[in-house]
């Protein structure tokens, strides 16, 4: 293990990450197109698993396909260090619009950070793991890994997202916790003619807290979300409805806005019941995710690398929108998850104009330069010895088990 990097050392170990991304360029090009021509939901990304997994064992990593009990994840290893890097690949798509959050580009980025720490793994007293971490738009597949104990021997943990308009800087960049849940009106069905005055009308409940919860919003500061629809009930009109399903989601900026926030919004539940006479239950359905906490060293280091390589990093103090497990992640181990440009793209994640953006050449050079960002990003940690040891002292001083989040909220 280095414990002193001359400027030299470092300069010539990033020059070997950028000629091991360029030997693999065109595979790595392959494998995004692979993966976004082919898009799978979460827990069904197989194709996708499989692809990542097979260039990973060909570039000499131990692979592990079905990790942790997920059948969809894979955990390729490569080096013995004491200094553990878990570099995580998503690749589930969304309905109908496919890979329209770029998803593509995450994995293939994944895949090309991890081939170039490998070839200097042993080197730099560092274990590399690339960990493909499935259903991040639903499902919260990272929250069920941190459970399971995927990240008990991280020191640090890293992704990149891409994402249209300037690179903005990682120090700065957040993003929401979420909490998604469902609350079941039950009351009493009857003849919606012949003998209404018999029903208990769940739908009414239902009702009664959405208009509730939309008077609520403008009560609320800035950057904090509500949504909610009736899922069931109520189908045909000659029924009252004894049961109505209402799903349900809130976000904020941080785990104790959303708790006070999401009170409120079950209160505006609790009212539907009173008004109406139902019974009523919540329960969540799937993790929560919590908001994204970058760690300052990886976040500086990532923001002068993207600089580095050309691209112009823009501070801003805008407040993110959107939710990712990897905020769980970066409660539990220090954790980057920067966004990088897919240059001249003409839409917004999560839109069909986006799904063909990330398909394209620029999303794949965006694939590549986030590959190298975060090689780079991992060499200045592991060779600086007050950052090495900074965030070495952090996994010393974990628990065993405190990875393991809850998974649910």
């Amino acid at each position: 293990m280095p414990s002193q990097a001359t400027a030299v050392d470092v300069e010539t170990l990033k020059k070997g990450a950028s000629v091991t991304i360029a030997s693999w360029e065109d595979r790595l090009r392959e494998v995004s197109r692979i993966i976004h021509d082919n898009p799978e939901l979460a827990f069904e990304e197989r194709l996708a698993a499989e692809t990542l997994a097979s260039v990973a064992e060909e570039a000499g990593f131990a692979v592990e396909r079905g990790a942790y009990g997920m059948e969809t994840c894979f955990e390729a290893v490569r080096g013995s260090g004491d200094f553990t890097v878990v570099i995580c690949a998503e690749y589930d798509a969304l309905p109908e619009i496919g890979h329209a959050c770029g998803h593509n580009i995450i994995a293939t980025a994944g895949l090309g950070a991890a081939l170039a720490l490998g070839e200097v793994a042993d080197e730099l007293g560092l274990r590399v793991v690339l960990l493909g971490t499935p259903a991040e738009e639903h499902g919260g597949g990272k929250a069920l890994l941190l459970e399971a104990g995927a990240w008990e021997q991280a020191t640090v943990s890293m992704m990149v997202h891409g994402a249209t308009g300037e690179d903005l800087s990682c120090a700065i960049t957040r993003t929401q916790a979420v909490d998604r849940f469902a609350v079941t009106f039950n009351g009493r069905a009857a003849h919606a003619a012949a003998a209404p005055d018999k029903a208990i009308n769940a739908g009414d409940a239902a009702t009664i807290s959405l208009v509730a919860i939309g008077l609520l919003r403008q009560q609320l500061a800035d950057g904090i979300r509500l949504n909610a629809f009736v899922e069931r009930g109520g189908e045909v009109t000659n029924i009252i409805p004894a049961r109505t399903v209402v799903s349900a989601e809130v976000r904020a900026h941080d785990l104790a806005t959303l708790e006070d926030v999401k009170e409120r919004m079950l209160n505006c539940f609790a009212g539907g019941a009173r008004a109406s006479g139902c019974t009523w239950e919540v329960a969540p359905t799937e993790p929560r995710y919590e908001n994204l906490v970058q760690n300052t060293l990886l976040a500086e280091a990532w923001d002068r690398n993207l600089t580095a390589m050309g691209r112009t990093v823009v501070q801003t103090s805008r407040l993110g929108g959107g939710s990712t497990d990897m905020g769980n992640v970066s409660h539990a181990v220090p954790s980057i998850h920067p966004m990088i440009s897919v240059l001249g793209a003409s839409g917004v994640p999560h839109t069909a104009e986006f799904a063909a953006d990330a398909g394209s050449p620029a999303g794949e050079q965006a694939a590549l330069d986030g590959a190298l960002g975060m090689a780079w990003t991992t060499i200045d940690a592991v060779t600086n010895p007050d950052t090495r040891e900074a965030l070495l002292a952090l996994q010393a001083a974990r628990r065993p088990g405190a990875t393991r989040s809850p998974a649910l909220g």
